[in-house]
């Protein structure tokens, strides 16, 4: 059968993404470059990019010039980083303003994402730009030896309606993938028997996870897979103790957005590798979270995007052992904006990260949590096991070292895995 999931897939490919293909062969004959050629070739993109989006797109134009850069005249690396960074609430806010009338003249798709903060975003994606994003894919499987026509696994959406199901089952039959929408371990548990075909598994970590956790006694033997792919959440560092366990190998990463592409892929070696052939990537001076330029995005530009993530990238001199010259991000470590108010300071919400890391790198304990703040100086902290003292004591001595001013409630047994869709380790209900 995989020849005909194979013929199935170019036929669409060729339809809907006739430009995927040389897209491929083009980011795989990069690999080869020295990282001087990526970079020069880098910023040779990114100029025609921005000339273009100043040509082409009326928000842009003004944005430039409110900041008296004028890429055509005054194009240097160092003006362009003297752009304001643009931000999701531009995004909706200047939405028609943003796009290019010329690149809409072409194939596009309507894309619609709200991610983690909850705004909806729309916009058009024209056809360059979608192919490039699933060539990008391609090549990051490629690295694990997997094909997008292979038997896989699909940790992915949610919908309650019964025919849009269906519509998605039709959908998955034809690419050679089966999916599950939610956390029920009866669920996980009655496709054991499909577990042993896979070549990869993908989608959100957690749920990945929480899959290997149901099947970590039953001894299925993964004789095919060869990837496991962990996207949208943060991977934290007790997923893969048992991914390894179970699987036979780590959750390698995928770190992208609906609206800036696959940022970075993670390689066989561990090391997430910038897709510098697409994107220009740097630090915010002001929040130190990334700012991304996707230069695909002829159709609704985004330029200098504060997408929200706190990154550490690597040393410039940081060479990885798979060959690769491309830029390295080390961490993804969260998301930034998000704040844990006490009584008197403020706290980062990705310092929940740090604490329970730190738990489990320095007394190899794995806890499940999630933390709610419904009120100022009070922080609420769901666990999925019981709570015993010496659990109870290890978090809040931690806690100790980064909040001075919460009171905490630990509150145990709680399953807030079966919430739909994407698990964030932090929720303020505060207004």
């Amino acid at each position: 059968m995989s020849w005909l999931h194979e013929k199935i897939f170019w036929i669409g490919s060729k339809k809907r993404n006739p430009s995927m293909y040389r897209q491929f062969l083009e980011l795989k004959n990069s690999e080869g470059k020295s990282k001087t050629q990526l970079l020069d070739q880098q910023l040779e993109d990114l100029k025609t990019f921005v000339r273009f989006a100043y040509q082409n797109s009326t928000f842009y134009r003004k944005h430039f010039e409110k900041a008296g850069f004028d890429p055509n005249e005054n194009w240097s690396l160092e003006n362009f980083e003297k752009v304001p960074p643009v931000s999701k609430r531009d995004l909706i806010d200047f939405n028609t303003a943003i796009h290019t009338p010329v690149a809409m003249k072409e194939k596009t798709f309507y894309v619609e994402t709200s991610g983690t903060s909850g705004e909806i975003l729309t916009f058009h994606r024209d056809e360059l730009w979608d192919s490039f994003n699933r060539a990008a894919i391609w090549r990051g499987i490629s690295w694990y030896g997997v094909n997008p026509w292979d038997f896989s696994l699909y940790f992915w959406g949610y919908n309650s309606d019964k025919y849009k199901r269906i519509k998605l089952s039709v959908m998955d039959f034809l690419v050679n993938r089966f999916r599950i929408f939610d956390y029920d371990p009866k669920t996980m548990a009655s496709v054991g028997h499909k577990l042993s075909k896979v070549k990869a598994i993908e989608g959100y970590s957690s749920m990945i996870y929480e899959l290997a956790q149901v099947n970590e006694q039953n001894g299925i033997d993964f004789k095919e897979l060869k990837l496991v792919k962990g996207t949208s959440e943060k991977i934290m560092p007790h997923y893969q103790e048992v991914a390894k366990k179970v699987f036979g190998r780590k959750i390698s990463s995928e770190y992208g957005a609906t609206e800036c592409s696959i940022i970075a892929f993670e390689c066989p070696k561990g090391n997430m590798h910038i897709t510098v052939e697409g994107l220009y990537t740097e630090t915010d001076p002001d929040s130190g979270g990334i700012l991304v330029t996707n230069m695909k995005s002829r159709s609704f530009p985004i330029i200098r995007y504060k997408l929200g993530d706190q990154v550490k990238f690597a040393d410039s001199n940081f060479k990885c052992p798979c060959g690769l010259n491309h830029p390295v991000i080390e961490e993804v470590t969260g998301r930034i904006g998000s704040k844990i108010y006490g009584l008197s300071k403020n706290y980062p919400s990705l310092t929940l990260y740090y604490i329970f890391k730190n738990i489990y790198f320095n007394k190899r304990r794995k806890i499940d949590f999630q933390a709610h703040q419904f009120e100022k100086g009070k922080l609420q902290i769901w666990v999925k096991e019981s709570v015993t003292e010496q659990l109870n004591l290890l978090i809040r001595a931690e806690s100790s070292q980064y909040f001075s001013d919460i009171d905490l409630e630990i509150i145990e047994n709680h399953d807030f895995r079966a919430n739909e869709g994407k698990l964030r380790d932090f929720i303020s209900h505060l207004l």
